[in-house]
């Protein structure tokens, strides 16, 4: 059975307006105005048929996507008629942007890169294909020429790990635009997005040290993967800008994982002089560490304050809430779309590296400490 739109959905009860986000308004931001799932957003915009929630929901979605000025066109007429393709139609259509990316599966930035895609493209009317590459000397442009095949009209090129790449000489030959995203190459050939990370460690250790924060420590990732070793930087900045000595006990080497996490932090808690605060440099190791403070008889904040980093689900759900900073992969998406308004002639010229801000989310697992 169709869903009608009530007349209650254009009268909702007054709710606290949301603050509007900069930039482009997304479905993400208005899941958290909502206060429910990005999936619920995407339903009730695009008035999907056979999805049963409840009016109130309805209302609450419409109402934030209204206040933040959500204006895409799925919303402003809450579903067009659906325009059906048969087989050859689709290889007419104008506006298809290639996204190749050498992980899908393994990873939930990938996915949300997409999706920031996928949002900016469709603001425009464009249609976006996907493809799994996983690095393969052979595969790669074999899929890659699948999509040029299907008449894109420009191509973003992901790899899930920052870092500099080689970029395949295929890459080169192509006669359409390419933007890399979360990598980069020496020569500077295409447009090139990453995180500001070196800025995230900085900000994140800087926030603890507003708070009287003298003695901090932090859990690392992998020390050959570029994240890690800009985080770092950032971590001794924000110390020496604060004129905090560096003490080399105080940073333990991880490996991103919880398990990790936990075994660093009781590494930490067998000091001496053992540290206020401790800096993880993903949400996935701070997981570890809670459960290693908490084992200890230790309250957080209380008797150490913990900061994460990447804002995955998992850190609005710990107890306490998790201070994080966002990785930029949704506004990363958005931003490759938005370069091919005015596309540059593939391969040619030298173009600077954009570095996205990695905000600060401030919860409840941090504390001022005086005396410090």
């Amino acid at each position: 059975m169709s869903e009608t739109t009530d007349p209650a959905i254009e009268t909702p009860k007054r709710r606290k307006a949301p603050a509007k986000p900069k930039g482009r308004v997304t479905m993400t931001d208005i899941a958290r105005a909502a206060g429910c799932s990005q999936a619920t957003v995407s339903f009730v915009l695009n008035n999907s048929p056979g999805i049963r929630l409840s009016q109130q929901t309805r209302e609450r979605v419409i109402e934030a996507a209204r206040a933040l000025g959500y204006s895409a066109p799925a919303f402003s007429a809450l579903k067009a008629p659906a325009v059906a393709f048969e087989g050859p139609a689709f290889d007419r259509l104008d506006g298809v942007i290639g996204f190749a990316v050498d992980q899908l599966a393994t990873s939930p930035e990938a996915v949300v890169a997409i999706e920031g895609a996928r949002q900016a493209s469709w603001n425009a009317g464009n249609v976006l294909l996907v493809a799994q590459t996983m690095g393969d000397a052979i595969m790669e442009p074999r899929a890659i020429s699948a999509l040029t095949r299907r008449g894109i009209s420009a191509l973003i090129y992901m790899t899930i790990f920052t870092r500099e790449i080689t970029a395949p000489d295929f890459l080169y030959g192509l006669d359409i635009p390419v933007i890399l995203l979360n990598c980069y190459t020496a020569d500077y050939a295409f447009p090139a997005v990453v995180p500001s990370e070196i800025a995230g460690g900085q900000s994140s250790t800087r926030h603890l040290i507003s708070h009287g924060h003298r003695r901090i420590a932090t859990i690392t990732g992998e020390p050959w993967m570029q994240a890690a070793q800009d985080r770092l930087k950032g971590y001794r900045r924000a110390l020496a800008t604060a004129d905090i000595p560096f003490d080399p006990e105080l940073v333990v080497e991880g490996d991103w994982s919880a398990s990790a996490g936990y075994a660093a932090t009781v590494k930490l808690l067998a000091l001496k002089d053992r540290p206020t605060a401790i800096f993880c440099q993903n949400d996935r190791t701070a997981i570890g560490c809670y459960e290693a403070l908490k084992e200890a008889g230790l309250h957080i904040p209380q008797d150490i304050s913990v900061v994460g980093y990447d804002d995955e689900e998992i850190a609005r759900h710990l107890f306490p809430p998790l201070t994080t900073s966002i990785l930029p992969h949704m506004a990363m998406g958005q931003w490759a779309i938005e370069q091919l308004e005015a596309p540059p002639a593939p391969g040619r010229g030298r173009y600077p590296i954009t570095k996205l801000e990695c905000p600060l989310v401030e919860r409840e697992s941090v504390r001022v400490v005086a005396g410090e």
